[in-house]
Formats: C-alpha cells, structure tokens, sequence
C-alpha cells in the first residue's frame, strides 16, 4: 500500500503529525508512506523513520511572485513530482485549503481515496476545503491533543486501532558532549506574547549553572540572536550562544544536550520527539493540546501572566531525575 500524507507547516505541527507515521508502520509494515511538506521542514522530515519520499512544497516562495515564469516552471515540477506515485491512501493532516489543493492534485491508484478531516478541534485552524475534495471526512472530538488528532485520523484512514503510546520516530545524530553537560534554553518563538522575560532566563541559567550543566543558547532570527547574546553576556562564561544551524542540525545539537528548557516553539516539541528530559513554558493554557502529555521526561509549566522561576526549575529537577 502506497500512503501519501499532506502535512506542509508548521514546525510544531509537522513535529506532532510525527507519530501517526510510527502507527501506521506497525499497524501496516509494508506500507510506502511519502510526505508533503514546506522545504523548510523536509530534512526533519526525511529524519522521521517510515518516510520513504519527501515531496517539498515551497508555496511560500510561489505567492511572493505569482506570475513570474520561474513561479509557474516550479509548479510545474512540484506537481510532476508529486504525480510520480500513484496512492492507496492521500491523508490530509493539515485541514486547510492549501493541503486540500494538494491533496487533489495527487494522483490515486484504481480505488484509492483521498482522506480529510470533517472538523474543526479546538484552537486548530480549519478550512471547508479540505473536505470537499476528500472522499472521507473523518468527524475528530473537539478537544484533542495535536498528536492524537492526526492518530485518529491515520487509523480512521487506513483502518486500524492507534496502539500504545506515542512514539515520534524522529532520528539525530548527537554529536560529542562537551566536558560538562549541557541544557539548551529555548528562548525564541514566533509569537511575542509566548516568551519568557529575559530576566527569568539569566535566573534560570545561574541555578542549572550551580546544579553544574553550561547552558547553550540557539536561535533562528536576528532578534533571538541579540536576545541569545544578551542572556549569555549576563550568564558569563558558562554559556554559549551557538551558531544559526539548520534544523536537522539543531535537532542533532538537542540531542546532544543534558535536557531542554523552553517555551512554546518548534524547537521545544524537536526536544519532546527526541525524549530529551524537558520543560515547556506556556503563558497561555494550551498544553494539554500542544504540550508533552504522560511522558516522565518531559513536563509542561503554565501560569499567568507567565510561570515563574520556582516551578519551573522544579519541574525541571523533576525531569532530569526521571
């Protein structure tokens, strides 16, 4: 059985559709499972185990310039590429207009369906789309937790019962540790009103420095550079701003790490799908959606206007012992 699933962004999200892909390995071992995805995302992609294909998607970069030649010539490829399989299942995880033109446009083996979701669940986005083009629209419960939608609606698609708990697949390659273990500090995300106050980060980074771990910094801006560069400076020497990496490299750099702290980002969940002990900071109350759920090595820390210190270190004294 040949397998296309539509996922295209973003970070977290592609991250979280993850564990699908290990259940539809054990429930059909044989199965070829190809994805579609944003470039951006594709080498994390090609990292998760069971993908066989990688197809990218670069659509941001089409509608900067709509009706240039060259626009029009990477379509074409993008689609020719596509249409080189012919599927049993196409699986849209995404729910959006964008992925159901995908889905549409992917070529079907006699008998083959297109799959979709028939809902919108709770702080997801949603577009009817999706549906219409779908020769299954799968109703989901409301709320859901990330992961266990796009379960549900693999084992709805292909006709198995999801089995166990998630496992996310996702391959890296550690590189050597340093001489002291090190914590990555995940300061960055794309939205302003997740962040943590950088002054929280320093006291942060001057308790896990006594408890002996050095601290590493990435980032993915400017701006998370010159905030990198700030908690560093006020850090000392035991922490490193590391260099801008691409993503599979950023998640080889986590897996190196003694554990992770951060705050709502993409980064944070590559942290949780790696099984990285790790703890998550949220401002606003959606972990049980996005966060890490039931897993021993992994916590998630909510308050408002946002966590302080205390409980976020020991959450953290929590995971590291676990």
């Amino acid at each position: 059985m040949k397998i296309l699933i539509v996922k295209l962004s973003s970070l977290g999200d592609v991250v979280h559709a993850m564990p699908a892909v290990q259940d539809i390995r054990r429930a059909l071992p044989d199965a070829q499972i190809d994805w579609v995805v944003e470039p951006a995302f594709a080498d994390l992609v090609r990292r998760c185990e069971g993908v066989s294909r990688v197809v990218p998607l670069d659509l941001r970069r089409w509608r900067r310039a709509p009706l240039a030649s060259e626009t029009w010539q990477a379509v074409g490829s993008f689609r020719a590429c596509l249409r080189e399989e012919a599927y049993d299942r196409v699986i849209d995880l995404q729910g959006l207009t964008k992925s159901a033109l995908v889905a549409w446009a992917a070529r079907l083996v006699p008998g083959g369906y297109r799959v979709a979701l028939g809902n919108r669940t709770t702080g997801s986005s949603f577009e009817a789309p999706t549906r219409w083009v779908a020769h299954q629209a799968v109703y989901i419960p409301p709320r859901i937790h990330a992961v266990d939608r796009s379960r549900v609606l693999c084992a709805h698609a292909l006709d198995y019962v999801p089995d166990g708990p998630e496992q996310f697949g996702l391959r890296a390659v550690a590189p050597a540790l340093a001489s002291r273990p090190e914590v990555a500090l995940v300061h960055g995300t794309s939205r302003d009103d997740k962040l943590w106050p950088e002054a929280q980060w320093v006291a942060l980074g001057q308790a896990l420095h006594a408890r002996g771990f050095d601290l590493g910094l990435p980032h993915g801006s400017d701006a998370e550079l010159a905030r990198a560069e700030r908690i560093a400076q006020a850090l000392g020497p035991g922490a490193r701003v590391w260099p801008r990496l691409a993503l599979g490299e950023l998640a080889d750099r986590l897996a190196a790490c003694a554990g992770v702290v951060g705050v709502d980002s993409g980064l944070s969940h590559i942290a949780t799908a790696l099984d990285r002990p790790h703890v998550q900071i949220y401002n606003h109350d959606t972990a049980w959606r996005t966060g890490p759920v039931g897993r021993p090595r992994q916590r998630s820390v909510f308050a408002q206007p946002q966590p302080g210190l205390e409980p976020v270190l020991a959450a953290w004294d929590e995971v590291s012992a676990a």
